[in-house]
């Protein structure tokens, strides 16, 4: 091409005159980053092994610049390797684990757990961050102060906030108090803290029962008739008082709905329950004068046509037989236990 005078002219380059550079996998990795970053994309690299972070980083700061060729060559290849891939396995035994944990027995479960926390790449505190706040508290029980604090540091603000409120006032303060004397820790202190831990929850024998046996008798007393109910937990006040104490906190009984369940959540509730057993229920309870209370609490979280409806239900009904009774409150309490298992409602925790 010229200009008017003749002078030529450099001819526009074409993206497919460029030809793409060789590129390692590093560069490639490097490309594709930055391509995504510069897209707005988050991208989890903390997941990677350091070293990987770390050569990665290195790889990007030598990059310079890059022609668009070899930019589109390498987007071409990145999406034809993930067109091609079918199924994407966790890489290391400790996620294999993950993913498999609960399909396997307890005791080969455990094996794979103390095979993948001894190796070098494992992160104990992904372990111990797993667990509940309640299974925490004992683990962080006869640790120092310091020690917990640590622990408390790496998990959710939340999960933190659970373990602290359970410990004893005196232990919450200490644990507190140390948390300034945290900040110089180093990351493989770190990482010896959390593989100390994951030691002693190895070292924990198995247990035959998934529930403590204070949740174990609530659970049987809670529908045991509640004649039955009393004269056990007489016997168990009797015999020891403490654990007496436990399992009464640990019941839950259709006298409790008030207290337990949220106003919100007593419609769902009832809609669990088949009518003719909870109308039945009703009239038992209204008859009761502990229980008068229970019924006027399921009214108040009613509209006024549902009250009224129970009310026609439950006018001219005879007051049931204390066997009839019993099956229609357990019916009730069932519903409830049913609904917060599956994670549809939340208790109120008794103090």
């Amino acid at each position: 091409m010229k200009d008017d005078t003749g002078v030529a002219l450099a001819r526009p380059v074409a993206l497919g005159d460029l030809v793409p550079r060789p590129t390692t996998p590093v560069e490639k990795a490097a490309i594709i980053v930055r391509l995504l970053l510069s897209e707005g994309a988050s991208l989890p690299l903390s997941a990677l092994p350091e070293g990987h972070q770390a050569r990665l980083a290195e790889q990007m700061a030598r990059m310079g610049l890059v022609d668009r060729a070899t930019m589109a060559a390498v987007v071409e290849e990145f999406l034809a390797a993930l067109d091609a891939a079918g199924l994407s396995f966790p890489e290391g035994l400790d996620g294999a684990l993950s993913l498999i944990d609960g399909h396997i027995s307890a005791n080969v479960a455990s094996r794979l757990r103390r095979m993948a926390d001894s190796t070098a790449r494992a992160d104990p505190w992904e372990r111990i961050g797993a667990l509940s706040a309640e299974e925490l508290l004992p683990l962080l029980a006869e640790e120092a102060a310091e020690t917990a604090a640590v622990a408390l540091s790496t998990l959710p603000v939340g999960r933190a906030a659970e373990v602290l409120a359970l410990m004893p006032g005196d232990r919450a303060r200490r644990v507190a108090l140390a948390m300034a004397r945290t900040g110089g820790i180093a990351p493989d202190t770190l990482r010896r803290i959390g593989r100390s831990l994951v030691a002693q929850l190895e070292a924990r024998p198995e247990r035959a029962f998934a529930a403590g046996p204070v949740d174990r008798m609530g659970a049987i007393l809670n529908v045991s008739p509640s004649a039955t109910r009393e004269e056990v937990l007489a016997g168990l006040e009797e015999e020891d008082r403490g654990f007496a104490e436990q399992v009464r906190k640990a019941i839950f009984t259709f006298a409790h709905i008030p207290a337990r369940v949220a106003p919100r959540d007593l419609p769902r509730v009832l809609r669990a329950v088949e009518p003719g057993v909870l109308v039945t229920a009703l009239v038992a309870a209204q008859a009761d004068e502990a229980l008068a209370g229970v019924v006027e609490a399921i009214f108040a979280a009613l509209s006024p046509r549902m009250v009224q409806q129970f009310r026609d239900e439950m006018e001219g009904r005879a007051v049931p037989p204390a066997k009839d009774a019993d099956a229609a409150f357990a019916a009730v309490v069932s519903a409830v236990r049913q609904l917060e298992a599956a994670g549809e409602i939340a208790m109120k925790r008794e103090e």
